[in-house]
């Protein structure tokens, strides 16, 4: 049988950094995120019992390596839950840019766990499919879930499972989120390998837990302000640990800093405006309906590509003539 998904990508909210088990993915702590949307993944899946072999294609180009054995661990997952051992086919596009921290492994497990799930047959709510997902890559777990969503820490997947918050509906509807575009690679797995050599990991997995609470009541209450303040302090946070493990990772280029610049000038100004970054160059300057197109001026005027997102839904099934093959 064959099936296709489609899921939006997400922003790091309050990360998670560094894995307790790399097998099953199952993070240190919760995490939140919010989807956006308009970029999307769309993935279809085919079990065949033609194949001899599983087959994986991103964007017209073969996947091998480890890039094919996480997507394997997504497909073995749905084979043992539906009791099959017929090989897949997955096809996979993106419509935004990959590799400058966009959230792009999120989406992409999301829509392929989504999709696989269809076509093997099993019948299973959102946060069940988030826990196939996770196997991939643990955002992909939010990426399903959708809107704002929290991914709980644990060690099974009855605790390491997503669920999306009850936003605020004034909330979910009237963020704005300007992309500022720098399209440097970045390289997430190296740095949540050795996430626990930093000697800031263990402040910040304490302080992480105030960032949760924080960041729970404020999307409940739909206050813009301390949901975004929250992010920016949360991106700081993370980066300081990144950048003190042993190989030193510092993910921002100068483009960065100028828009970290730029948003704080906005603010002085009287513009809603903060910034956030996951793991990557690229930044996320968070804002509302009202002041987007000011925020987006004056991001685009450091020099760098824009795009506006809003917060996007769960990952979802389409219809049979959207295949990929």
């Amino acid at each position: 049988m064959k099936a296709t998904a489609r899921a939006h990508p997400i922003q790091g909210l309050v990360k998670y950094h560094g894995m307790r088990d790399h097998d099953a993915r199952y993070p240190y702590h919760d995490s939140i995120s919010v989807c956006t949307a308009p970029a999307s993944t769309t993935t279809t899946v085919a079990f065949d019992d033609d194949l001899d072999a599983d087959e994986y294609v991103i964007g017209d180009e073969r996947v091998t390596g480890r890039g094919a054995e996480r997507i394997e661990s997504v497909l073995d997952e749905v084979r043992e839950r539906a009791g099959i051992e017929t090989r897949a086919k997955l096809v996979s596009e993106n419509d935004f840019p990959t590799n400058i921290g966009l959230g792009s492994s999120a989406s992409g497990f999301a829509a392929a766990a989504v999709a696989a799930c269809e076509a093997a047959g099993l019948d299973l709510s959102h946060p069940e499919m988030s826990t196939i997902a996770r196997r991939g890559s643990a955002s992909a777990a939010r990426a399903v879930t959708g809107g704002y969503s929290d991914l709980g820490g644990g060690l099974s997947d009855a605790e390491c499972r997503s669920h999306r918050l009850d936003a605020a509906e004034t909330l979910e509807a009237d963020t704005r989120i300007v992309i500022a575009e720098v399209p440097a690679y970045k390289e997430t797995q190296a740095a949540h390998d050795e996430a626990e050599e930093s000697h800031m990991f263990d402040a910040r997995r304490v302080h992480v837990e105030d960032q949760l609470a924080e960041m729970r009541d404020a999307v409940r209450a739909g206050d813009t302000e301390r949901v975004f303040e929250t992010a920016e302090h949360d991106s700081l946070s993370l980066a300081a640990t990144t950048m003190t493990g042993p190989e030193g990772w510092v993910y921002w280029q100068p483009e960065t800093l100028a828009v970290f610049e730029t948003v704080r000038d906005l603010r002085d100004d009287g513009v809603p405006a903060w910034f956030s970054t996951d793991t990557g160059a690229t930044v996320y300057v968070n804002t509302d309906a009202e002041h987007v197109d000011a925020v987006e001026e004056a991001v685009a005027a450091t020099g760098v590509d824009t795009r506006v997102w809003e917060v996007g839904g769960p990952a979802r099934l389409l219809d049979d003539d959207a295949a990929l093959f």
